[in-house]
């Protein structure tokens, strides 16, 4: 079977930035990948775990591999919640809009409204969640990257 979509995702070309030190949203290189900074933050803090080399989806990666990349997603976790002071992390491995692998990690907060807490986080308005900049996030990106090392 084949390791690589046939088609290049969104996840081949953000991962084609970082490697080129070209995107602005990019945190850290891990042993798995490439940590970035959500392109739009529905909750502050939202990063994602991007393999390099990308491969369709985690059970494509033999399980050293695959072991790393999920250890990584963790140490995101713990990073993000770090630097955001979140009550948890949720994590979401999902691939079917961008058929590669990619982590979601998602800060979640005690002093989220009542009708967002239990909210996963598709359910939201994405359009209306505030664009990455590193103006506005700059030192939140820091803060997490800081933690990774």
């Amino acid at each position: 079977m084949d390791k690589a979509p046939s088609a290049l995702t969104a996840i081949h070309r953000m991962v084609e930035r970082c490697r080129a030190d070209d995107h602005p949203a990019r945190v850290a290189r891990l042993p798995s990948g490439w940590v970035v900074m959500g392109e739009r933050q529905v909750f502050a803090g939202y990063c994602l775990l991007l393999p390099d080399p990308v491969v369709a989806h985690l059970n494509l990666l033999e399980q050293t591999a695959r072991t790393q990349f999920l250890a990584d997603m963790a140490r995101v976790g713990d990073a993000v919640l770090a630097a955001t002071g979140a009550l948890r992390i949720n994590y979401a491995l999902f691939g079917n809009a961008e058929p590669a692998l990619h982590a979601h990690v998602f800060p979640r907060r005690a002093d989220e409204a009542p009708g967002i807490r239990t909210a996963q986080p598709w359910a939201l308005d994405w359009q209306a969640a505030t664009q990455f900049s590193p103006a506005v996030h700059g030192e939140l990106q820091r803060r997490i990257a800081s933690h990774l090392k």
